[in-house]
């Protein structure tokens, strides 16, 4: 049987992914081991990095909000991997440790935001099929159609990561999320 919880070094996976993991290094100061274990597919790993970056550009949530999403839809995966990288990663973007637990509880203190991770939750949790309501309350709120698709792959995005994690279970190399009460 494959030891799948092995983070392959960087001789350990394609010329290509090699090439794309050295320059994530570059830009992070390290390869975490998720993005290093996606590496086992050079497809796989130019595809979340090619949509990770582009739904940067023109985009419908900022980076703070994006990381938001990233937690509220590895919180209901349940994937520990995405929860410590990410909450490292909303400090980073300004929100406080109790912001990321409220976040994750789909329960922050702005109302729009609150929104868009309930909305998230719902179509996360449903299998795509989010809440009606919570979708017209989205769109009340001033969110069009791209901003709704935009949320959808962002959410299909974080699926990926989370479902790699939850099938290889490598180690996680960011301070543990704490715990929801």
């Amino acid at each position: 049987m494959i030891d799948t919880s092995k983070v392959p070094g960087l001789q350990e996976v394609s010329s290509t992914s090699r090439e794309m993991l050295e320059n994530v290094q570059q830009k992070l100061g390290m390869v975490p081991n998720l993005y290093a274990t996606i590496g086992y597919s050079s497809s796989a790993l130019k595809a979340m990095l090619e949509t990770e970056t582009t739904l940067t550009k023109d985009a419908s949530f900022s980076a703070k909000e994006r990381e938001a999403i990233n937690l509220i839809v590895s919180q209901v995966n349940n994937c520990d991997y995405c929860l410590a990288a990410h909450t490292a990663l909303a400090k980073m973007r300004g929100f406080s440790e109790a912001d990321t637990l409220s976040i994750r509880a789909a329960n922050y203190n702005d109302a729009k935001l609150k929104l868009v991770l309930q909305l998230a939750a719902s179509i996360a949790e449903n299998k795509g099929n989010g809440d009606t309501d919570l979708k017209q309350a989205f769109f009340d709120a001033g969110y069009d159609e791209k901003a709704l698709v935009e949320l959808i792959a962002l959410i299909a995005l974080r699926s990926f990561t989370n479902y790699v994690f939850s099938n290889t279970k490598v180690p996680v190399d960011f301070p543990a999320a704490a715990p929801l009460n």
